[in-house]
C-alpha cells in the first residue's frame, strides 16, 4: 500500500496528507497516512490530525474495505482538507520494541521447541503470545527468554524489504504466513533479523535489537494440551 507511510519507515512520526473521505464526521481516510491500523496482534496508533491550527485526536485507526480509516472524537473535518498528522510516538515506539521482541522470541521457542505462535496481542506495558506446544513448561519458557535477550545484546540490524511472493514461498518458515495471503498481493515485505528470525509481517519494527531493552518473563499459563501462553514486558 503505498499510501501506508509506516511500511518504508516506522520511525516517521508527522505526515502531511489531504481528507480524501469522511464518514458519519468521525472515519476519516487520507491520501496516505503514518498511523498503524489495528491488526495482526499490534494495537493501532493514536495521535492527532491538525488542520487550520484545530486538532482532531486519533483514538483508532483500522483498515476497511482496503482502506485504513482514522476514528477522529470530534466532528469537523472534510474532504479536501489538507492535515498534518502526529502520531503519539512514545505509545507507538513502546509497541515497535515490543513487536521486534515478539519476533525474537519466536524464533527461539520454534528453533529449541518448534513451537509456532498461535496468536499474540501486543501491549504498551505487557505482550501476550499463545504457542501450540505439548512440551512448554514454565522453565522452559524461562531458559529461552534468556536465550532471546543474548541475541538481543548482540546489538542485529533488523533488514525491511519486499520480495516477490514467490521467491518468499520458497523460504522454510514463511510458507504457512504467505500462503493465506490473497492472490493478489504480488509482493510481500519481509521483515528480517539476520541470523534469527525472517518473515513476511506489515507491523512497525526497531532498527536494532538493542533499542528492544532487556525482556522480563511474567507468567506462564497451561491453556490446554497445546496451547501454552506467555507473557513479557520490557526493562
Amino acid at each position: 500500500m503505498k499510501e501506508a507511510l509506516y511500511m518504508n519507515d516506522s520511525y516517521l512520526k508527522e505526515f502531511e496528507a489531504e481528507v480524501v473521505s469522511v464518514k458519519d464526521d468521525k472515519y476519516v481516510v487520507l491520501d496516505k497516512t503514518a498511523f498503524y491500523p489495528n491488526g495482526g496482534g499490534q494495537p493501532a496508533d493514536t495521535g492527532t490530525l491538525i488542520c487550520n491550527n484545530e486538532e482532531y485526536p486519533v483514538v483508532f485507526a483500522g483498515k476497511f474495505e482496503g482502506k485504513i480509516s482514522h476514528e477522529v472524537s470530534k466532528p469537523g473535518l472534510k474532504i479536501g482538507d489538507k492535515v498534518l498528522g502526529k502520531i503519539n510516538w512514545d505509545r507507538r515506539y513502546k509497541l515497535m520494541r515490543m513487536h521486534t521482541a515478539a519476533h525474537i522470541i519466536d524464533a527461539v521457542f520454534y528453533l529449541k521447541e518448534k513451537a509456532l505462535c498461535t496468536g499474540n496481542q501486543i501491549g504498551e506495558e505487557k505482550t501476550r503470545i499463545d504457542f501450540s506446544s505439548e512440551t512448554l513448561t514454565r522453565e522452559k519458557m524461562q531458559e529461552y527468554i534468556s536465550l532471546s535477550n543474548e541475541i538481543i545484546r548482540k546489538e542485529i540490524g533488523v533488514k525491511i524489504y519486499t520480495m516477490k511472493r514467490e521467491e518468499a514461498l520458497k523460504i522454510d518458515g514463511m510458507v504457512k504466513l504467505a500462503g493465506v495471503m490473497p492472490p493478489n498481493i504480488h509482493e510481500l515485505r519481509i521483515v528480517e533479523i539476520p541470523g534469527v528470525d525472517i518473515q513476511a509481517d506489515g507491523g512497525t519494527q526497531v532498527n536494532n535489537t538493542s533499542e528492544i531493552g532487556e525482556i522480563e518473563f511474567l507468567q506462564f499459563e497451561n491453556r490446554g494440551k497445546n496451547n501454552k501462553r506467555l507473557y513479557y514486558k520490557l526493562k
